[in-house]
């Protein structure tokens, strides 16, 4: 194995080590780093980053990324493992998902040297981090106001890629192709797996989100044997792979009364929700447009004619069946309950 350099900095076979990587400066003249924990075993073996808050709103993965570093059966046995725990430090200063210049990170990939703000960290991310590594895990929330339901999202015409998105363990899976601009499509052109986990709500923690994707990450760096096995009577949680999924819209402006929750079967035609006045008077009924489960939903309960509501995933199995799994995989991972891993 070679001595790793990221940015200025050597990492060498065996070696762990925190560092600020730096990307630009405040008006003040002040430095902006993007922090990285490097752990690197003596042992030749794949090199995986695990990022989060590419979006500076969504929080869930920044805890995720603290557990797991924390967790008691995390420790480095083969290859190497990179966790950036912010990539959008502005955003996760400001409570937002943007950069700065307003522009989404996700979308500025691969970025360059004499770009926007935006594009110049997308870029500094790609060819510091993303281009050593052989896969990756980038970690996820709905934006405000809306929240998404665990589940993997990744490229599954790639056999490997299937393989690890199912070993995540949670039961949704989304075959979802890549977004033009996006840190999955710079990091398939530059030859690195990623699996997207998207859980939970903008700038909220939310627990069953979080140990979903610590587990999840645990799962991918044991199949990868990048970590030691463990025996666990554990349930194990088969995955169910939707590929198509779309969100349904509210048709009028008003106050949202939601009759569904995240997780629910649903079927075409069934009533998601009713859209009233402020005096009561109902100026709406949202009704599904298609079968399937509900994978992400608007919190807030108001609404604009237009705006996305329900987000509902169709599955070529029975739905009552990914619902029950879903269910199962709540269950599991109740703070009360000790099958964990």
């Amino acid at each position: 194995m070679n001595t790793l350099r990221i940015g200025n900095f050597d990492v060498a076979p065996g070696e762990s080590k925190q560092i600020q990587l730096p990307v630009a400066k405040l008006y003040t003249n002040a430095d902006v780093s993007v922090p990285v924990h490097i752990f690197r075993s003596k042992k030749a073996g794949p090199t995986i980053f695990i990022s989060a808050a590419v979006h500076g709103d969504e929080l869930n993965g920044i805890e995720i990324i603290r557990r797991l570093l924390k967790h008691k059966h995390f420790k480095v046995i083969r290859g190497t493992v990179i966790a950036v725990p912010m990539v959008n430090v502005y955003g996760v200063i400001n409570q937002s998902r943007y950069m700065p210049d307003r522009r989404d990170l996700n979308r500025c990939f691969p970025g360059s040297v004499k770009g926007s703000l935006a594009g110049r960290l997308a870029n500094t991310f790609l060819n510091e981090i993303i281009k050593h590594c052989d896969y990756g895990i980038d970690l996820h929330t709905g934006a405000i106001h809306r929240s998404n339901l665990p589940q993997i999202r990744a490229d599954l015409s790639d056999d490997t890629t299937k393989e690890l998105a199912e070993v995540f363990g949670v039961p949704v899976v989304l075959n979802s192709s890549v977004i033009e601009g996006s840190l999955r499509e710079a990091a398939n052109a530059a030859g690195t797996r990623v699996l997207l986990y998207e859980a939970g709500e903008a700038l909220r923690f939310d627990e069953i989100s979080i140990r979903s994707g610590v587990n999840g990450i645990i799962n991918v760096l044991r199949h990868l044997k990048m970590i030691r096995q463990q025996r666990s009577k554990k349930q194990k949680i088969e995955p169910f792979i939707a590929n198509s999924s779309a969100w349904t819209r509210a048709s009028a402006s008003g106050m949202v009364n939601s009759l569904v929750e995240m997780g629910d079967n649903v079927d075409k035609g069934q009533l998601l929700a009713e859209i009233h006045d402020p005096f009561g008077e109902v100026l709406a009924n949202i009704t599904a447009t298609k079968s399937g489960i509900v994978i992400g939903k608007q919190n807030i309960p108001l609404a604009q004619e237009g705006e996305a509501m329900f987000h509902i995933a169709n599955f070529e199995e029975d739905h009552n069946d990914v619902a029950e799994q879903i269910e199962t995989a709540h269950e599991l991972l109740l703070p009360d309950n000790e099958e964990q891993i």
